[in-house]
């Protein structure tokens, strides 16, 4: 699992991606938002990111903003880092976007059990749009099974939901607007006459 870590700080860098890599993630290194953003933004980016909450270019709570706009970014587990420790920051970063904040300093434990939350919620996140996935192809299915109508080959009788079978005429009045009008065509006229 890739995560990303946006810190201006090169000492806090340093560890948490040595934190994180002893717990075997790959880790990503940003040093500025705009940086952070591009990352985020990759086909193959990083899905958790740990982002300071103050950086150049950009900070945190603009980048999770953003994160959150965009189709592509929109599930990713965002960790806001910071030292502002204040009811109303902590409010404004989950307002911004952020999926959970860490407070500077940080425990080493307490990190990573914040990111296994966050793997847990991606895996959460990919098994609903697997089976949201699953029941859409489900749905898919059921419409052009009821496009199908079940006509006797021989009576031209329609079969109707509930195994009933009905004249052709009497099915298109219930299950549609159509009013039907009978009459005689061309070949059947000369058949009829043929046989007087």
């Amino acid at each position: 699992m890739k995560i990303l870590i946006a810190d201006d700080d090169p000492v806090l860098r340093i560890v948490l991606n040595g934190t994180l890599n002893e717990s075997g993630y790959e880790v990503i290194e940003t040093c500025d938002g705009l940086a952070a953003w591009d990352a985020l933004r990759q086909v193959d980016g990083p899905k958790i990111a740990i982002l300071d909450w103050g950086m150049p270019g950009m900070d945190g709570t603009e980048v999770c903003r953003r994160a959150r706009e965009e189709p592509q970014t929109v599930g990713s587990y965002l960790i806001l880092l910071t030292a502002r420790l204040g009811e109303t920051e902590v409010a404004e970063g989950l307002d911004a976007g952020a999926s959970d904040y860490l407070t500077k300093p940080f425990n080493d434990r307490e990190l990573l059990a914040r990111v296994r939350v966050g793997l847990r919620v991606l895996e959460l996140q990919d098994r609903l749009n697997r089976r949201v996935s699953d029941l859409e192809e489900a749905l898919r299915q059921v419409k052009q099974l009821r496009e199908l109508l079940p006509i006797c080959g021989w009576c031209k009788k329609v079969r109707d939901d509930k195994n009933y079978w009905i004249n052709l005429e009497t099915y298109f009045e219930m299950n549609s607007d159509i009013k039907v009008t009978t009459g005689i065509c061309p070949d059947c006229s000369k058949r009829v006459a043929e046989e007087f």
